[in-house]
């Protein structure tokens, strides 16, 4: 099965790069390379990509709007969106995330974490890397948000997957590390979600730093 990719970013260079990446892996196809966020609106809902990565800052509409406007809140049949970003956009990363992106990687981060995090979003995963994931989740959890508390107080145990989804660990591992099935780490995930009233496991991971859950 191919996975389809859009790619969004001002810069030609950057476009040209993931595009030779992603076309050379047998299973990915770039299917449209947009230079601003207009298009890339335009051009997403027309082709309907399996993953849109989009750049943050771009002209007409940012990525943090692009995102919105097509993973966020109310939006029919959402499509998957990863963020490439560098360390002094946190602020928008973090609107992004809670506009609907699921995913992000760093500009510089190589090949591998490129391909890396468009599988991860394409199979529905929203952490791509453990040390990616942790370093920028520290980066953009200081103390200016309170998080919400969930009316439904969240079970020691789903407390223990919590935090390890906030750490950047997948399903598999955080299965091995509790010594549970995956199916029942689904399960608290899905559980996780209902209670703290979020979209995806990026949203859980965001809420428990904010939340004081992990440091």
């Amino acid at each position: 099965m191919t996975i389809r990719v859009l790619i969004a970013d001002d810069q030609e260079l950057v476009r040209t790069g993931f595009q030779m990446i992603l076309d050379a892996q047998p299973d990915m196809e770039v299917v449209a390379a947009v230079a601003d966020g207009a298009e890339a609106v335009a051009e997403a809902r027309r082709l309907r990509p399996d993953v849109c990565l989009l750049d943050i800052r771009m002209p007409k509409l940012d990525g943090l709007e692009v995102t919105r406007l097509l993973a966020g809140p109310g939006v029919e049949s959402p499509l998957r969106v990863v963020i490439v970003t560098t360390f002094d956009l946190d602020e928008y990363v973090y609107g992004a995330l809670r506009a609907g992106a699921t995913g992000f990687l760093l500009k510089d981060s190589g090949p591998t974490l490129l391909i890396e995090a468009v599988k991860a979003a394409a199979d529905g995963e929203a952490l791509v890397s453990p040390s990616v994931t942790v370093r920028l989740l520290q980066h953009l959890a200081k103390p200016r948000r309170v998080a919400s508390t969930p009316n439904d107080p969240l079970t020691d145990r789903e407390l223990d997957v919590v935090r390890l989804v906030a750490r950047g660990r997948t399903n598999q591992e955080v299965a091995a590390e509790l010594f549970v099935s995956l199916s029942t780490v689904k399960t608290h995930l899905g559980s996780i979600q209902a209670k703290l009233r979020v979209r995806n496991r990026v949203e859980i991971a965001a809420w428990a730093w904010e939340s004081g859950v992990v440091s």
